[in-house]
């Protein structure tokens, strides 16, 4: 997760248990506006077996489908489901078993899922480095629903409530929303900034196609984060849903960690 850090620099922030691993969230953001409810991400869902599983060691009693009931949402309800990318962590959710566990149907039968073209290329032809983490299970059934579109990066976001960033260092054209809330932008980070922990820029995720993309766009990004004051919704982060970041003679460092309810 931090790449090139030595384990003894990066454990400061998230130190890793007896077994080397270190806990994370998969923190979806649900906007709800006029007659739209737009899920952004999904998570990993439950329809992967137990051995693809063991590796990940979930934990936790937290669920899509108990979160959003506790909002009185069912997933019906969801209008649109705008994926970030196509990672199982990020769209496994996306796609579940029907009833009797015969086939696989989308989590979601009234929304219109959102990707792009680009990257829906790059997830369904993967390269050898990604491979395992574009799942055919994840991506098919989405396709063959006829609820998927396409948004053109080089037109305006099809979404009144947010603008979209393109980044291609973790992954080709990765979509961030930049959100207008509270007359604040809170910016839904995916994984070019998984937690609090990665605001250094050497810490970059091993994950990363182009890493030294990764570290440019980073970059840029935070310098125009602190100076706008943005709020940064973070996915990974196991502790902190939102920060915001200030320059110092360090770079850009952390301003304050804080739950998104607070804004």
């Amino acid at each position: 997760m931090f790449g090139v850090v030595p384990k003894s620099i990066w454990q400061r922030t998230n130190p890793a248990d007896e077994n080397n691993l270190c806990a994370w969230a998969m923190r979806c953001l649900l906007l709800e506006d006029g007659n739209r409810l737009i899920l952004i991400d999904t998570g990993i869902g439950t329809k992967q077996n137990a051995a693809f599983l063991a590796h990940y060691y979930l934990h936790g009693e937290d669920t899509l489908k108990k979160s959003l009931s506790q909002l009185g949402f069912q997933f019906a309800d969801i209008t649109d489901v705008f994926l970030t990318h196509l990672h199982f962590d990020h769209c496994g959710g996306a796609v579940q078993y029907n009833q009797n566990r015969t086939a696989f149907e989308l989590t979601f039968p009234n929304a219109t899922y959102w990707s792009n073209q680009d990257h829906w290329q790059w997830a369904t032809q993967p390269n050898a480095r990604e491979k395992a983490s574009f799942l055919k299970e994840n991506i098919c059934p989405i396709q063959e629903s006829g609820q998927l579109q396409f948004i053109n990066p080089q037109e305006s976001s099809p979404f009144p409530q947010f603008d979209i960033l393109y980044v291609d260092g973790h992954t080709d054209k990765m979509m961030l929303p930049i959100i207008a809330y509270k007359e604040k932008k809170v910016v839904y980070m995916a994984d070019l900034l998984p937690s609090v922990g990665h605001l250094p820029l050497p810490y970059v995720m091993g994950y990363d196609t182009r890493p030294l993309l990764t570290l440019q766009e980073k970059e840029h990004f935070l310098k125009i984060a602190a100076a706008e004051q943005y709020i940064l919704f973070l996915e990974h982060d196991p502790v902190h849903e939102c920060c915001s970041v200030q320059l110092t003679e360090k770079g850009v460092r952390l301003k304050e960690a804080f739950p998104l309810a607070t804004l």
